[in-house]
């Protein structure tokens, strides 16, 4: 193997591995409890989005 392709492996490997790791540790997203991304025109408002909005 050549040091590209050495390289490409350990980035993939190391990808793999830590999406494998995230997934076993985090809590399983509430699909039903999250707030709207966009609330465009729902009359809800959103609470997810940038930090410094005003709460």
């Amino acid at each position: 193997m050549t040091t590209t392709h050495q390289l490409q492996a350990v980035f993939w490997l190391s990808l793999a591995a830590f999406l494998a790791w995230d997934f076993k540790t985090s809590t399983p997203v509430d699909l039903r409890n999250e707030p709207p991304l966009i609330a465009a025109g729902s009359g809800q408002a959103t609470s997810g989005g940038h930090c410094s909005m005003a709460k």
